[in-house]
């Protein structure tokens, strides 16, 4: 047996459990020494085993779903001040938000709410709580985009430079870019995030830099999607003179699905860059 699904199993038990007593405690007992933290890195299976979970069981049973649902809500609102960043506490926020991208991925009524909690969790000071939430809208995406889709649009087109982050990161995943559309969409999202960037006057600031990062190798994953225009779009970017724009450049240029798949590509943009 895997260790996810050795905590797959002990998640259900715990589960259930708290659906027959409504007592949450040993489950949240077991998430926090679980947790990994503090540590360079979280329990991202045991993360992983409790979204499928309570994913699961709230497609099992109707009564069970709201219960579930509130559950995640009230972990995903553990705020900094009680749960630090590497605090064990912060992943029962990390988990809360993994399980409202699950559970609204199977529930076309839960899903403008869970994306209305994504994006408030999107501008958390706390990096774990903001990738929970580029993996919670990676389930979204992959069940319910026609909501998904346009709600991202407006974080790109007016959110703030996380919520920006969150959509770019939240996209530019491998499974999702290999749909067509999904690609398209993907491409577009970036652009207008890139041109978002492009126009700033304020960029000192610690969002700005988290979006700059992740755009350091998130268009690089849109870009192996469709070569084609990908790459023709790198080439313009790499013409601009900005230093933000040509460090998302080189940064991407440097990842190894482009250095491999297209080394005489790459080449040919480093040069034009120098």
């Amino acid at each position: 047996m895997t260790r996810k699904e050795t905590h797959i199993r002990e998640v259900a038990r715990l589960l259930t459990s708290f659906l027959s007593s409504g007592n949450a405690g040993d489950l949240l007992a077991y998430l926090v020494a679980e947790s990994r933290l503090p540590g360079p890195r979280a329990n991202l299976e045991l993360a992983e085993a409790f979204a499928e979970t309570v994913r699961e069981f709230a497609v099992a049973d109707a009564d069970d779903h709201r219960v579930l649902w509130d559950l995640c809500v009230e972990l995903a609102c553990v705020s900094p001040e009680d749960a630090p960043t590497g605090d064990p506490h912060e992943f029962l926020g990390f988990c809360g938000v993994r399980g409202i991208g699950a559970i609204g991925s199977v529930s076309p009524a839960c899903v403008e709410e869970a994306l209305k909690h994504l994006a408030e969790a999107s501008d958390d000071p706390r990096w774990r709580i903001r990738e929970a939430v580029a993996m919670g809208l990676q389930n979204l995406l992959s069940r319910q985009r026609d909501t998904t889709v346009p709600e991202l649009e407006d974080w790109v087109e007016g959110g703030s430079w996380l919520a920006m982050r969150a959509a770019v990161a939240g996209i530019a995943e491998p499974d999702l870019l290999a749909e067509p559309e999904l690609a398209e969409t993907a491409f577009r999202l970036h652009r207008k995030t890139l041109i978002r960037v492009y126009t700033a006057k304020e960029r000192q600031s610690e969002a700005f830099r988290a979006l700059r990062k992740a755009l350091g190798y998130t268009l690089s994953l849109v870009i192996v999607a469709l070569p084609g225009i990908g790459f023709e779009y790198l080439r313009q970017l790499a013409t601009l003179d900005d230093k933000d724009i040509r460090w998302i450049v080189r940064e991407n240029l440097k990842k190894n699905r482009l250095e491999k798949q297209y080394p005489e590509t790459v080449q040919h943009i480093r040069a034009q860059m120098a």
